[in-house]
């Protein structure tokens, strides 16, 4: 199916302009002449996609940001069974204390989202208060994929990302999103394609430039993503998503829906990425959002995360149920 650049260029519109800052920012040119792109990247943050219920705006004031990131649950430790003790950053001294090892192992950030210069609560920008609007239907969809997905009957009945096919929480998108680790990526890029790598299962994205979508039938996890250059910024849209995607996977989309997203250097040290989710039948409205892709730091790059290799939890969880069938008998 091919959607014409005009519809997009009217649904694009909608996104904010860029500061002043960031138009007047000249970044590194391709060969060509295109906006580099390429590098490690990372999304790494404090920030979520929705806004937490005790957060009534978007932006968090200057002054208040050291005390929120202190006092983020993430940055303070269980060092005692009495409570949380300010201060002390999660560095595993305090597992001989009975704290459990997955919490140490988390690695989602210690910082909250720097957007267009000023620190985030959710990366949802519209609806106003930073929720994604579900629709009755969607709602339905979003439970039914739930339930699917929660079985033990055999490993088609549990999520994706439990199988290793792909990553949970929405890595790749698109939109993509950050989670609690594994939040790397790489983008490669030519004047055909552009790439990006993973961290998370290690997905991979294939963006093509300037082609036309392919055929409904090929479905592919990440759906069928086409971009273009407008000016210095590349916008991708994404259609015919998988319909096995659940909510910790993607943002779920019907035959009608779409997603639109823009990436676009900001500075030496950030890519701005945007993006709109359009779903009439999923969503009571379009909503949209603002993400900031951080360099890493020189030498710094993602590893290989192989799931599949010494992935006990599936077969594990497979064989109690057998057990507890055999017991019932």
């Amino acid at each position: 199916m091919t959607i014409s650049r005009m519809c997009i260029t009217v649904s694009m519109a909608l996104l904010p302009a860029l500061t002043l800052g960031a138009e007047n920012y000249q970044p590194p040119r391709t060969a060509t002449g295109k906006p580099d792109l390429q590098g490690y990247w990372s999304n790494a943050s404090l920030t979520r996609m929705t806004r937490p219920r005790d957060f009534a705006e978007l932006v968090i004031p200057a002054d208040q940001v050291p005390g929120l990131t202190a006092e983020h649950p993430q940055n303070v430790r269980q060092a005692t069974d009495d409570g949380l003790v300010p201060g002390q950053l999660l560095d595993g001294s305090d597992l001989a204390q009975g704290r459990g090892y997955n919490a140490f192992w988390v690695d989602p950030g210690t910082s909250y989202g720097v957007v267009r210069g000023s620190s985030r609560t959710s990366w949802i920008v519209e609806p106003d208060d930073g929720q994604i609007p579900w629709s009755e239907a969607g709602r339905v969809q979003r439970d039914q994929l739930a339930a699917r997905f929660s079985g033990t009957a055999g490993p088609e009945a549990r999520a994706l990302g439990e199988r290793c096919l792909i990553a949970t929480g929405n890595s790749a998108g698109p939109p993509m999103n950050n989670t609690l680790y594994n939040n790397h990526y790489q983008f490669v890029q030519t004047d055909d394609y552009l790439l990006i790598m993973v961290e998370m299962v290690h997905d991979v994205r294939i963006i093509p430039i300037d082609r036309n979508h392919r055929p409904e039938g090929l479905q592919q996890w990440f759906g069928d993503s086409v971009g273009w250059w407008e000016g210095d910024s590349l916008v991708v849209e994404t259609v015919n998503m998988h319909p096995q995607l659940g909510p910790r996977n993607s943002a779920p989309l019907s035959t009608e829906g779409k997603v639109i997203e823009k990436f676009t250097r900001y500075s030496d040290s950030q890519i701005l990425y945007e993006f709109e989710v359009i779903d009439p039948v999923y969503y009571a409205q379009s909503w949209r959002g603002e993400m900031s892709f951080n360099a890493m730091a020189e030498g710094e790059v993602p590893y290989e995360f192989a799931c599949h290799e010494g992935n006990y939890a599936l077969p594990g969880i497979l064989a109690g149920e057998r057990r507890l069938e055999v017991e019932s008998e």
